[in-house]
């Protein structure tokens, strides 16, 4: 990693929280369970925070390097630091995940994605280096063509249960001070699909270059892709950190122009659409809601708080009469072939709207182990965050398992931030389970950190 050109400081700094990872990685008894403990999660599997390995001081951008375009950056770095570090340079990560306290090393584990990914592929594509703690406790350095390849490989999808990346080195993309944006609105899900196939393999529309691409699925009937142009001149800026809605906008607008900090950010004011369900879309709440707390990170405390007393659910079995009430809160990747007849198949099993969808292709040839997509082959990510009542006798995961099993009967995949109700079966053979173990045995031989399995289904 490129710290010759580091500030002593920050080199001084971050070695020794590098050490101190080490030391309480060390101490903590052989037999307790080891998770990381993180000042934010944008996980959805809530623990009880037992068995916690402190990294203090591993958040910082290190150096940015403008000639070069990379960046030195701590593997619990936010987004939201990382592109305030980058955009005084005229840079930002290659993908920018949609909320601001997203963790660069989070991304790279577990799989974020953008508007960018139709071209630039996925957070960890773009990661030149990698210093991983180990769940055998040594730092290791990972690169795509040193003797720990298979590691920087395999860091895609790991949630942290091979190691934790203490440091990355990454690449970064040049920008423009503008966004500008066109709605494009389509009747059926077959032409929404047949655009976003044509649009990814051409990076332009009608003429005009694309430096981003993702829609938003309101209904069956009303679906939309966003275009965004990178520009160096805006005759206007919309501002959605008031009370202007983002994702309202798309139904309101043909055209917009953000500036390219709050088009990074669209989505994190409202958190998507989901700041709805607290209130914060309702004009009086909304005014007397300070903008410093109009978050993600600030909802989804919220979220947890009530996941844990369960308020709204017991409100919601009231009010219906349900037996229970089963969060679906997933990002899944879908072929684009099969985009129409999954949305068809989830309007009518599933019914939540509205529905992000985002493109996804790989960058170049090669393969990810632990999220095994096919390199050139275009996917959609479709992100769905509600809640379905449950009717008696069905299954708390009854929704989740649907998808699931339509997942596979389409070749898809899906994100293990959240619920997943696959056999241990099943969830080897999608997400690489030989190639899992072997690394499991090399890099963390007495199993400190938890099994993917164990963390991500079974979570325990």
């Amino acid at each position: 990693m490129s710290r010759a050109n580091t500030t002593t400081g920050f080199s001084t700094a971050h070695e020794q929280a590098v050490t101190a990872a080490r030391e309480r990685l060390a101490a903590l008894p052989a037999d307790a369970p080891v998770r990381l403990h993180k000042k934010t999660s944008n996980l959805f599997r809530f623990r009880d925070g037992a068995g916690g390995l402190e990294v203090d001081g591993l958040d910082r951008v290190l150096h940015v390097d403008p000639v070069a375009r990379t960046a030195d950056v701590g593997g619990m770095t936010t987004y939201e630091d990382l592109v305030a570090a980058t955009l005084p340079h005229g840079l930002m990560p290659l993908v920018v995940p949609q909320l601001k306290t997203i963790t660069l090393g989070g991304a790279v584990v577990g799989l974020g994605i953008e508007s960018t990914s139709f071209r630039d592929g996925l957070p960890h594509e773009s990661v030149l280096a990698a210093d991983v703690l180990t769940g055998a406790g040594a730092i290791v350095r990972a690169t795509p063509d040193n003797d720990a390849a298979d590691l920087h490989a395999a860091l895609a999808n790991s949630y942290g249960t091979l190691g934790y990346a203490v440091a990355l080195t990454i690449e970064l993309a040049p920008v423009r001070p503008f966004v500008a944006l066109r709605h494009l609105r389509f009747d059926d899900a077959a032409s929404l699909a047949e655009a976003t196939a044509r649009i990814t393999a051409e990076h332009a529309h009608e003429g005009e270059h694309v430096d981003f691409l993702d829609g938003t699925v309101f209904s069956a009937g009303e679906q939309y892709l966003t275009l965004g142009r990178m520009v160096d001149q805006a005759p206007y800026l919309s501002d959605y950190t008031g009370q202007g809605i983002y994702y309202r906008s798309i139904q309101q607008r043909t055209t917009d122009f953000l500036s390219i900090a709050d088009y990074l950010w669209r989505w994190d004011t409202d958190w998507f659409w989901c700041s709805r369900a607290l209130g914060v879309q309702h004009p009086a709440v909304r005014r007397v809601w300070p903008s410093r707390y109009r978050r993600s990170d600030v909802y989804r405390r919220l979220v947890a708080l009530d996941r844990r007393y369960g308020i709204s659910e017991r409100i919601q079995m009231r009010a219906t009469g349900a037996s229970g009430v089963e969060p679906i809160i997933q990002d899944v990747e879908v072929p684009v072939e099969h985009l129409a007849e999954f949305l068809d198949f989830f309007h009518r099993e599933i019914g939540i709207s509205p529905v992000w969808v985002c493109p996804l292709q790989l960058r170049g040839d090669r393969t990810w182990p632990l999220y095994p997509l096919e390199p050139h082959r275009t996917y959609v990510n479709v992100g769905f965050w509600s809640d379905a009542l449950l009717r008696p006798g069905m299954a708390r995961d009854h929704h989740n398992r649907l998808i699931e099993r339509k997942l596979m009967e389409l070749d898809g995949h899906k994100s293990l931030y959240s619920t997943a109700s696959y056999t241990r079966e099943e969830f080897d053979a999608l997400y690489g389970g030989a190639a899992y173990r072997a690394l499991k045995a090399r890099y963390d031989p007495a199993g400190r950190l938890p099994d993917l399995y164990t963390k991500c289904v079974t979570n325990s």
